[in-house]
């Protein structure tokens, strides 16, 4: 009997620490819903969050200058996301902390921390690969001038994530949501001497900025219809199918958190920045697309999935064809920038915007699992593929694969664990991406036969991505590893604290998949459900492999490597004559980036900028200026009447004052002789005159 069937009936009271200030009367209660493990899950927030504030103050003068403190606190995470991991597997856990700290109106503010199984996933991934990447890290940034900077910035990036997807409520998400922007912006533009590399951090800046407008404004709009910030109250509502205001303004305010998530992770056509964003150091890159920032989208369709699911008919439901359409275009899409790309870390990234497009596309179609499993898988893969892509560039000194070729036998661990980062991406049996990617398709050849008519669609968008995404990995390591060597430096294997966590990295790439195979054993799917209210969460769980679809795929998956293998392995003279297909109309059409940014520069920001700047530039000198002088003047004369009336009625009472007490003072001190008849005389008249006045009056 699976453990879902077991505990499901377990419909008991909740109690107060399980659930606290959750508002539901009735709850799905697994087995751990109190007690210190619990109750003090907050410390995996805290911890990366001190660590950064102690590391800007006393980073250079600590061991290891600021990376120890880093890593201590990211390790801390790892070792207490994997313990809530395996009890969770194990016995299950629900518990929400939370503390209110301010109201406005009946809206109360509170801090809080969710251990369930959504949430315990990602304290697992940021954790482990955050511990990984960290380590990774040291010898990777061993001599920058911002050594220290960098890990203080790092943690709060960490920190950041881990308030995100601790977050009971709107609220504390919105607040990591930002955390990790601010951190981001920091670390794209670590190497800020270069302005291109400015440019990059504004550019990641300014778009999330754009997409965060609807973030913010679904966010008012549900708490205000609900009542309340807290996600559990949001989700009470939909389970219990309440018609009122959530459900007249459900569509808008579903589309407005989407647009919010859409720019988080890098959605078609707000994916412009995150390419742009491989101007940072590639541990970031490695752990902003393996298990933060980028995930965050993903992470909040999880999180409101009830919503979009929408099974009585009341709420979001109408938004995930949005969705899926989103996804599925930008997994299609954005793989053919992958191609044209020279630049080993923008392949990556063009990859993982393909990549979250599958997940998004998962969610549209109803598929909380699948979508959900894709990010964990995917973190591994990916933050190994970006962490060998750092390994090489650390070897020959250039992001471009011009300047590779080669390098297997001068970097036989980097190779070997590449190649198993590639084939979980491309989704080759029995490494992970391929149990995760196949579980997506399936789901969305499900959603297709239920009604779901555009899933048909984003379906066979989604085979075609996998032949994309096959075809670029293929002359991404022909160009990279095959052939002669093409550059000027002497490539060497990395070190052994970047080569460890590779190897480390390649066992997650090759087994993380086995968590959930349809069929065989649905671990993942029954972890991932430990979470309130369970009921009407409407997710379509795989009883087994689609092998239709699983034949089709890996056949279409076979045939693009070797395509890609015929084309690209051959050696040339340099790597850009080996990299020789280029179909007209199309190649240029993808070098161009479908022209999207020029149609922003030109068509939004220059326009925009003219206009409003001229405008902004007139309010500030006309009015804001107008305003701050006049402030200004009226200070000036305040001051002056201030400075007079002190200087001639305050010092006057006081000059008059001591005037009198000094005249007063001459008088008196002639009565002081020191001759004692002359003070018995004085006392026997004073004594007289009071006598003489007691008897008159």
């Amino acid at each position: 009997m699976s453990f879902l069937a077991t505990i499901l009936p377990q419909i008991i009271l909740a109690t107060e620490e399980g659930v606290e200030g959750s508002g539901h009367t009735e709850e799905f209660v697994p087995g751990i819903t109190s007690g210190p493990l619990v109750e003090y899950a907050w410390l995996i927030v805290v911890v990366p969050l001190i660590a950064a504030f102690l590391i800007v103050f006393f980073g250079k003068k600590s061991p290891f200058k600021g990376w120890l403190m880093a890593w201590l606190s990211i390790a801390f995470v790892a070792v207490y996301g994997t313990i809530l991991f395996i009890l969770n597997a194990t016995q299950g856990i629900v518990y929400y902390g939370q503390v209110e700290i301010a109201r406005i109106g009946d809206l109360v503010l509170e801090w809080g921390w969710s251990v369930d199984g959504l949430s315990i996933m990602m304290y697992f991934l940021v954790g482990v690969v955050g511990t990984l990447v960290f380590t990774y890290a040291k010898s990777y940034m061993e001599g920058d001038v911002r050594f220290t900077w960098f890990f203080a910035s790092f943690s709060l990036f960490a920190g950041g994530m881990l308030v995100l997807v601790s977050a009971p409520n709107l609220i504390q998400l919105i607040v990591g949501w930002e955390l990790v922007g601010v951190a981001s912006y920091l670390l794209i533009g670590h190497y800020w001497e270069d302005y291109d590399n400015v440019d990059a951090a504004n550019k990641a800046f300014m778009v999330n900025k754009v997409a965060d407008a609807g973030l913010f404004l679904g966010a008012i709009i549900m708490a205000v219809s609900v009542g309340s910030f807290r996600f559990n109250d949001v989700i009470d509502v939909v389970v219990k199918g309440e018609a009122g205001p959530l459900s007249q303004y459900a569509f808008w305010a579903g589309l407005l958190l989407f647009i919010g998530a859409m720019g988080k992770s890098a959605q078609f056509p707000l994916h412009v920045w995150l390419p742009d964003a491989m101007a940072g150091p590639t541990p970031v890159s490695a752990l902003m697309h393996a298990a933060t920032m980028v995930t965050a989208g993903v992470y909040l369709l999880g999180r409101l999935f009830p919503f979009y699911i929408d099974v009585s008919g009341l709420f979001a439901g109408d938004v995930r064809n949005i969705i899926i359409v989103v996804g599925g275009l930008t997994l299609f899409l954005t793989g053919f920038l992958a191609i044209v790309q020279d630049d080993i870390k923008k392949v990556l990234a063009y990859s993982t915007v393909s990549q979250l497009g599958y997940m998004v596309a998962a969610m549209g179609a109803g598929a909380y699992t699948a979508g959900l499993f894709h990010l964990f898988t995917h973190a591994f893969f990916k933050a190994l593929l970006f962490l060998g892509a750092g390994s090489v560039i650390h070897a020959v000194h250039s992001n471009n694969m011009s300047d590779m070729g080669g390098l297997r036998k001068k970097m036989p661990i980097t190779f070997w664990t590449f190649i198993i980062g590639t084939l979980a991406l491309i989704g080759v049996f029995p490494f992970a991406g391929f149990f995760s990617k196949d579980e997506i398709l399936a789901s969305m050849a499900f959603a297709g036969e239920s009604g779901q008519n555009v899933a048909n669609f984003i379906l066979i968008l989604g085979i075609a991505g996998a032949f994309i995404t096959a075809f670029y990995m293929t002359r991404l390591v022909a160009l990279t590893f095959f052939g002669e060597y093409k550059g000027h430096a002497h490539p060497h294997e990395s070190p052994k604290m970047m080569a460890y966590p590779l190897i480390g990295l390649a066992v997650f790439a090759l087994t993380a998949g086995w968590a959930n195979i349809p069929g065989v054993y649905n671990g993942f799917t029954e972890w991932l459900a430990t979470r309130v209210p369970l009921t009407g969460m409407g997710d379509h769980e795989a009883t087994g492999f689609d092998w239709p679809l699983v034949l089709l795929t890996s056949g279409i998956v076979i045939a693009s490597v070797v395509i890609g293998w015929l084309i690209y392995a051959k050696d040339a003279e340099t790597q850009a004559a080996r990299d020789r297909l280029r179909i007209p109309v199309l190649w240029p059409l993808f070098e161009n980036l479908y022209y999207i940014d020029d149609f922003y520069m030109s068509g939004i920001v220059r326009p925009t900028m003219g206009p409003l700047a001229k405008l902004v530039l007139w309010i500030d000198m006309n009015i804001v200026d107008g305003i701050v002088n006049a402030i200004g003047a009226g200070s000036i004369a305040t001051a002056k009447a201030v400075r007079i009336t002190d200087e001639n009625v305050v010092d006057g009472m006081y000059n008059a004052t001591g005037a009198v007490t000094g005249a007063t003072g001459s008088v008196l001190r002639r009565t002081f002789t020191g001759h004692i008849q002359q003070y018995a005389a004085f006392s026997f008249i004073g004594v007289l005159v009071i006598v003489v006045l007691f008897i008159v009056f």
